[in-house]
């Protein structure tokens, strides 16, 4: 069954906890964190402060997306009891291997996400070493971009490398997903979806999250 992670950038953060309970009464698996930092990245999201303040009000594991360079420098920040991936740039990362086996040695799901630009080939040495591999279908940093259709195929590519490899790791799509692209992307192989605004501004979430199912079926 696919998973949704639904991003806490889209959240109400005057009431953050209300709204993380709200989606999480409604079905999701996952929390996503953005973190952006403003070089890597346009824009500037929040740190994990923010991320620690939703320990205990939440049972939802985390899902921890760093749009950041130095990313080994603040790794252990983002460490916490419910942080079962971090997931690091592979654009940004110098010594990438390096900073997979930090995400491992600290007791986390190690994960790497592409840009649309960056080819799956970069990752040949790495797969056998991720639990996650995220591929972005908008450029990262700004919301409410326009779905970029080549990530499905991407999708199917990436895909295939796993069964070919018998590799385990998850397949994990953010930008612009929608239910009108869910079922594309599910056929494709993608198991994580994240939602954005969609599904926080949804009046009732829990219907939102059927539709969307219903989809991608």
């Amino acid at each position: 069954m696919i998973k949704l992670a639904p991003s806490v950038l889209s959240a109400d953060f005057s009431a953050l906890a209300a709204d993380v309970a709200r989606v999480e009464r409604a079905g999701v698996q996952l929390l996503h964190m953005d973190i952006m930092d403003g070089h890597f990245v346009p824009n500037i999201s929040f740190g994990s402060a923010v991320v620690k303040s939703l320990l205990g009000k939440t049972a939802l594991p985390f899902d921890v997306h760093l749009m950041i360079e130095n990313a080994d420098r603040f790794i252990p920040e983002f460490v916490t009891a419910q942080t079962e991936y971090i997931v690091v740039h592979q654009e940004a990362c110098a010594q990438l291997g390096r900073t997979l086996d930090l995400i491992r040695d600290l007791g986390v799901k190690p994960g790497v996400a592409l840009n649309p630009a960056t080819p799956l080939s970069v990752l040949d040495c790495v797969l056998a070493e991720v639990e996650l591999v995220l591929i972005m279908t908008v450029n990262p940093g700004y919301s409410g971009q326009k779905f970029r259709p080549a990530g499905i195929e991407k999708v199917r590519k990436l895909a295939e490398i796993r069964r070919e490899r018998a590799l385990s790791f998850q397949i994990e799509v953010d930008g612009g997903v929608s239910p009108d692209n869910a079922r594309a992307l599910a056929a494709a192989g993608t198991d994580i979806f994240v939602t954005g605004s969609s599904l926080f501004g949804a009046a009732d979430a829990a219907e939102w999250i059927r539709a969307f199912r219903r989809a991608s079926e």
